[in-house]
């Protein structure tokens, strides 16, 4: 297949957006922080600023309150070169919050204010099925799955996006509180598993959904299924393995001094997909595929060194500086 032309070329990230409290003090749990700061955050809306940052073109689909907080997060995704025709703005329920911590433990820390928050309520009547159906790559998570109506939203824009061609890319982002049962979790993120053509998943999601701790070639293809093209499994600072109907292999990634490790898989979703975006047939080309993935994790990586996800979003330039370093 020919390189795309990237100014063709949009991906379509569809879901949550809200406004992540970080504490001022690292270390503490959500109790004993003193004070918090605002950061804009939600998976898919940060996979759309990864992408543009890097010089493609992307697209935000999802609800946001009509408030400040809502106003603002829809001012970041214009200031950061995202499309925002497909947002809209709910007059009752407010923008989504989290207040998320990194305990002396290690362990993060989450609390969400969704009661419901205005991205559970898109319904498919508000989809703009135009700038989805435009869609070379359809992007979404696991979080837009959990209520009504945006989980019939969800089903009818992965729908249209399949129908007029675009690959199908998803990152279940797991986050369990969100969720009434483990149980639940589970049955909603495999429901749309068949659909997908392009899967990540980090090591402790593959444990999550197999019961298995060890992330063995066995292990992650028991969720092979015949519609995908990639697999991916993030490993951290251990980079990450990948697995197509032909190859699979292991990529390692640059060394970094981490400061905050919020967005580093979204960074490397954007830069994966932005890569595949600009020459499809790197599904299909080992050698392809590993250069893309590699400077994926190179990204990941990079995003780790800084405060904040979207903040933390490298350009290229400054991606293949470190990877000239390496």
């Amino acid at each position: 297949m020919a390189t795309s032309n990237r100014n063709e070329v949009t991906i379509v990230s569809f879901g949550e957006m809200l406004i992540d409290f970080v504490p001022t003090v690292a270390g503490v749990s959500l109790a004993e922080a003193p004070a918090f700061v605002k950061a804009p955050g939600g998976a898919p809306a940060n996979v759309s600023i990864a992408v543009s940052r890097l010089g493609g073109r992307s697209a935000f689909v999802g609800k946001l309150g009509d408030d400040d907080f809502g106003r603002m997060l829809a001012a970041v995704l214009r200031d950061n070169g995202v499309s925002v025709a497909g947002i809209r703005f709910d007059g009752v329920a407010r923008t989504a919050l989290s207040f998320v911590t990194l305990r002396a433990d290690g362990e993060r820390e989450f609390m969400f204010y969704r009661h419901p928050s205005a991205d559970m309520l898109l319904s498919p009547a508000e989809l703009d099925l135009e700038l989805i159906r435009k869609a070379s790559i359809f992007h979404f998570g696991s979080i837009s799955l959990i209520a009504e109506p945006c989980r019939s939203a969800h089903l009818t824009a992965m729908h249209e996006a399949k129908k007029a061609g675009a690959l199908l890319s998803y990152d279940p982002n797991l986050r369990l509180v969100l969720w009434p049962s483990a149980e639940e979790a589970k049955s909603q993120m495999m429901s749309i598993w068949d659909q997908a053509n392009i899967v990540k998943i980090s090591d402790t999601e593959l444990e999550f959904l197999t019961g298995k701790s060890l992330v063995e070639d066995d292990v992650v293809m028991s969720l092979w299924r015949p519609a995908m093209k990639l697999l991916v499994v993030t490993l951290g600072k251990d980079g990450c393995k990948y697995y197509t109907k032909n190859f699979r292999g292991t990529i390692d990634t640059i060394k970094v001094k981490p400061v905050d490790a919020t967005g580093a898989g979204d960074a490397f979703v954007g830069a994966m997909l932005w890569g595949i975006s600009k020459d499809l047939s790197t599904l299909k080309d080992e050698k392809k595929l590993k250069s893309v993935l590699r400077f994926a994790n190179a990204c990941g990586a990079i995003a780790t060194t800084k405060k904040g996800a979207i903040p933390a979003m490298p350009r290229e330039a400054e991606v293949l500086d470190w990877l000239k370093k390496a």
